[in-house]
């Protein structure tokens, strides 16, 4: 991963506003960048190298984007990027299509002209780079799609929009080798969402159609470890799918589909045992909230992941510090 804050690397603040103009050209593609303010500009970016994609994170202070034509000139890395909008608002326009994005993703090609814009006092944008040669899906297709909103509450939008927020959040603590095999599952994502957008889903290869369906189940199984009714039927029955077709998706995974229920709910129960304002609630309540059908069960299971006992956690982990040997889940 590389990161860079002009902030704290010594940037004077004079020089940040050239700093960013310079980073998003040679990181992102090149561009003109205007700011009313440039004096008293912020800003930071990272990248997360994904393998065969990129993920970079910008945050900066009120910005107007110009890439023309004499832009794609100079430079076009070939890209269609997706820009998802994780704080403030953005407003991107390209191929006559103009979208205001707030938690949402955009849609954009390096190979084309385009503005944006953001009047917040901060912002942050993710853009998840795509090389044009590896995405599955046909070019002439995506000129539709060029500086549209994809809503980012619902649907593979959703999906994708809350998987890219979780690298950009989680990303910096993985190694290398961890980073790389996320690419593909990023461009997985991206592709299913597109081919949504599009109105052909199964345009989208078999292997995107299944990630996509993957992260749809396991946003579904987190949402619910508390119900203790979440099994892998119920699972399949709220997914709409076939129970072999659960079992299928997980196949590759380290665990099935029970195990990562059951995993699921002894982290979520074990972060609470860790947690000062849990420390007057039994074990039992605790084991309840996260589905347990009972103490036994859940002190049996827990012993089994983690070498001890409920009690005996919570004893070593006072002030909800996690006690010498033992990994804070997630």
């Amino acid at each position: 991963m590389r990161s860079a804050d002009p902030e704290t690397d010594g940037t004077p603040s004079a020089d940040m506003f050239e700093w960013f103009c310079d980073a998003v050209s040679n990181h992102v593609m090149p561009v003109s960048l205007s700011a009313s303010h440039p004096s008293g500009f912020h800003a930071s970016m990272a990248d997360l190298e994904l393998g065969s994609v990129r993920l970079s994170a910008l945050t900066f202070s009120p910005v107007v984007s110009r890439r023309t034509a004499a832009h794609v000139r100079k430079g076009d890395p070939e890209q269609f990027q997706l820009a998802l909008v994780t704080r403030g608002a953005f407003r991107i326009t390209q191929r006559g299509h103009e979208s205001v994005a707030a938690g949402d993703l955009v849609l954009t090609d390096t190979s084309r002209p385009s503005e944006g814009a953001s009047v917040e006092e901060q912002s942050t944008v993710g853009i998840l780079q795509v090389p044009r040669s590896i995405l599955p899906l046909r070019h002439d297709k995506m000129e539709g799609l060029l500086g549209q909103r994809i809503r980012g509450d619902r649907g593979t939008g959703a999906i994708l929009g809350g998987f890219l927020s979780t690298l950009l959040a989680k990303g910096p603590s993985c190694q290398p080798s961890e980073l790389a095999g996320m690419g593909p599952i990023a461009l997985d994502l991206a592709t299913a969402c597109l081919a949504q957008q599009l109105g052909t889903p199964d345009a989208a290869p078999a292997e995107a159609r299944a990630q996509e369906m993957f992260q749809r189940v396991t946003r579904f199984i987190e949402n619910n470890l508390g119900d203790p009714d979440l099994t892998p039927q119920a699972v399949a029955d709220r997914c709409n799918i076939s129970l072999r077709s659960l079992y299928s998706l997980f196949t590759g995974h380290p665990v099935g589909v029970a195990a990562y229920i059951r995993q699921g709910r002894l982290e979520r129960a074990r972060a609470d045992l860790g947690r000062p304002e849990s420390s007057s609630h039994p074990i039992q309540t605790i084991a309840a909230r996260w589905g347990f059908s009972s103490g036994t069960v859940f002190s049996r299971s827990f012993r089994g992941a983690y070498g001890m006992t409920p009690s005996e956690y919570r004893a070593a982990t006072p002030c909800g510090e996690v006690a010498p040997g033992i990994e804070r889940a997630g």
